[in-house]
């Protein structure tokens, strides 16, 4: 089921057990930001990124390093040489997602993005290597950006789209097949909001960080919060600003963030 009514979603999510998956991941894939820089089209409708003089490519490649080491203390890690004509390829949940034996490419918005989804080098992997049925949307019209635009409770199979110019209500009804999601709710991000992943998490099916600001109806974020009560925190803008909305669980017990995110949280969102 996929729909927009908040009431029918609660409905069914709350009659969803928790069975549908593994509630974090079992492994992780990333790709190295060789090349980094500002890319100019994915500025466009980015209000988050930076100047094009605060990319720090020396820094980024370490700090890539070093995340790429802490994961691999908690799950299997693989890493993907990056390409300088993919300078956004460091975000590869936005082009590649997997489920239940399967892999899922999508499609992009911006053609420095649609690059990404052409690599042999990962769909053999996921495809070759690992025998994964594939489901490719990246040559279809309509924009889905994966887990970018659509954030998913693993324990439960529910989805969570919001729409923006990265993710139209075409694309989020072909991600939830894709993905075999057994609810998804479909609602508009705010006015300059491109990712839904920046402004809610869902965390091992046990708890949301919601961004109220970055959602259009505040009758999506009173339903996210009733159905992760008592464990629905309610981000502040402050909080929402230093992009501690953009969290993951890799494990049962540990929220994962930026350590800029984690400074700005407050004792009681902490």
């Amino acid at each position: 089921m996929i729909t927009r009514d908040v009431g029918q979603f609660l409905a069914a999510a709350r009659r969803a057990p928790f069975d549908f998956g593994p509630a974090t991941a079992r492994a992780a894939f990333l790709v190295a930001p060789d090349g980094f820089r500002l890319a100019g089209q994915s500025a466009a409708d980015n209000h988050y990124m930076a100047d094009a003089g605060a990319f720090d490519a020396a820094r980024a490649s370490a700090q890539h390093r070093d995340l790429h080491r802490a994961i691999a203390r908690v799950l299997p890690a693989v890493c993907f040489a990056g390409d300088p004509e993919t300078p956004d390829a460091l975000f590869p949940n936005n082009v590649f997602a997997t489920t239940a034996g399967r892999y899922v490419v999508g499609r992009m918005r911006h053609p420095v993005r649609q690059r990404e989804a052409t690599r042999a080098d990962i769909r053999g992997f996921f495809g070759g290597v690992l025998d994964y049925a594939e489901i490719d949307l990246s040559t279809q019209p309509h924009p889905c950006e994966l887990t970018g635009a659509l954030v998913i409770d693993r324990a439960r199979g529910l989805g969570f789209a919001g729409l923006s110019e990265r993710c139209d209500a075409e694309g989020a009804r072909l991600m939830h097949e894709a993905l075999g999601l057994r609810a998804t709710l479909v609602f508009d991000l705010a006015d300059g909001e491109y990712h839904t992943n920046v402004v809610l998490a869902v965390l091992a099916g046990r708890a949301a960080m919601v961004c109220p600001g970055g959602l259009a109806d505040p009758a999506v974020v009173d339903a996210i919060a009733a159905l992760y009560a008592p464990h629905a925190i309610m981000l502040s803008p402050a909080e929402h600003a230093a992009f501690a909305g953009n969290a993951i669980a890799l494990s049962e017990d540990t929220v994962w963030m930026s350590e800029g995110a984690g400074r700005a949280l407050a004792p009681a969102t902490r």
